[in-house]
């Protein structure tokens, strides 16, 4: 596993803790990443993921309901909703991030800790997320005239 992918673990299980304990405390969800990330770079990196999702959650929220045919948020299993909050802020929000490290992450993060159809489901809310996401193709000859 490489260090990103386990800051990305340690966002993961943050969102997890915050959607049980909405009022944790700041210092706590400090302490929990510094008890797990001993690498500085890569505890700002999972503090950066979390607090990303939080600040944006109500648009990754709407984005993922809209992309999840007949699937609501809350009725998703928590974990799989969490990592498509972390998957989708990364296809989202970070562009140094390549699509496919955000899809291939998010993955690997559904077959670590969600049930057996996990991955599958992220992976087809994801692309569905990122074909919606996207911008229209450019008509070519537009340029040409």
């Amino acid at each position: 596993m490489t260090r990103r992918s386990r800051g990305r673990e340690v966002a993961l299980q943050l969102l997890y803790q915050r959607e049980h304990n909405p009022k944790i405390d700041r210092a706590e969800l400090e302490r929990f990443a510094g008890e797990r990330l001993r690498e500085e770079s890569i505890r700002k990196f999972c503090l950066f993921l979390f607090d990303g999702v939080v600040e944006k959650l109500a648009e990754i929220d709407a984005k993922i309901a809209a992309a999840a045919e007949n699937w609501r948020i809350p009725r998703m299993p928590p974990v799989d909703r969490n990592i498509l909050r972390l998957g989708a802020y990364e296809l989202l929000f970070m562009q140094d991030t390549p699509a496919a490290v955000a899809f291939d992450e998010a993955i690997e993060l559904a077959r670590r800790y969600g049930s057996g159809d996990s991955s599958a489901f992220v992976n087809g809310v994801l692309d569905r997320l990122r074909r919606e996401s996207a911008p229209p193709p450019q008509d070519v000859t537009d340029e040409i005239t």
